[in-house]
């Protein structure tokens, strides 16, 4: 119990966001095509503009852009200035997502992910 009484929020909130990024990010590089379930019913303005650089590029730079977030999150030395950036990016990927993809039977666990990054940025203009 001590172990767990020492682990900030923040670290709790950091180390859940880093891992599911890390995730995310790596298989949509490894396997963009599996990912083509998440670019649908897009607005036409998203899909013009997605399909001037084609699909399987807007993947590898979705999942590069995940990556590099998830690294950021779990860097333990990371400037207080460019947490708040990270976790501002966060929750702004995650509200494009829900408003752009709309609703759905995954809607719920984007919310929960809304409510961390936003946690994380508040707590990242705290200290």
């Amino acid at each position: 119990m001590k172990f767990f009484s020492s682990i900030s929020p923040e670290w709790a909130l950091r180390i859940g966001l880093g891992a599911m990024y890390l995730w995310s990010g790596l298989d949509i590089v490894r396997h963009p095509k599996s990912w083509y379930w998440a670019i649908r019913s897009l607005p036409e303005f998203a899909e013009a503009a997605i399909g001037k650089i084609g699909i399987d590029t807007f993947l590898m730079i979705q999942g590069a852009g995940e990556l590099a977030l998830a690294i950021l999150l779990l860097v333990p030395f990371l400037p207080r200035r460019l947490l708040r950036w990270v976790a501002f990016l966060n929750a702004l990927e995650i509200a494009l997502i829900l408003l752009l993809v709309g609703v759905d039977a995954i809607t719920f666990r984007d919310i929960g992910v809304l409510g961390g990054a936003v946690a994380l940025w508040l707590m990242s203009l705290r200290s």
